[in-house]
């Protein structure tokens, strides 16, 4: 399940894309794996396909960690249109800290 910060940040970055009532509607329910748990805050959406491979970039954004480091943010479909991935890169490779309010 999400958390409020990563579902705060999902819906940040879904405001304006074409699909969005799709994709937010999948949000509430969705299942989701930490990759990396420990530094990254990266995230692998479930799904029951298991031929599922990374799609297309959707949406990116930026901002900086509790410690002032930038992170970088971006949201991947899948080859089918559903949420894949969504991958945060501190660029120092420190812990991230923690997602802000969007």
């Amino acid at each position: 399940m999400l958390k409020l910060p990563e579902l705060g940040l999902l819906i940040f970055l879904l405001r304006d894309k074409p699909n969005k009532d799709y994709l937010l509607a999948k949000l509430y329910a969705i299942e989701v794996t930490e990759l990396d748990a420990e530094i990254s805050g990266s995230l692998r959406f479930s799904n029951s396909r298991t031929d599922r491979r990374l799609g297309e970039k959707i949406a990116a954004t930026r901002f900086l960690d509790e410690d002032g480091v930038p992170v970088f943010v971006s949201l991947y479909l899948d080859q089918q249109g559903e949420l894949y991935e969504l991958d945060c890169w501190k660029v120092d490779d420190t812990p991230l800290r923690r997602i802000p309010a969007f």
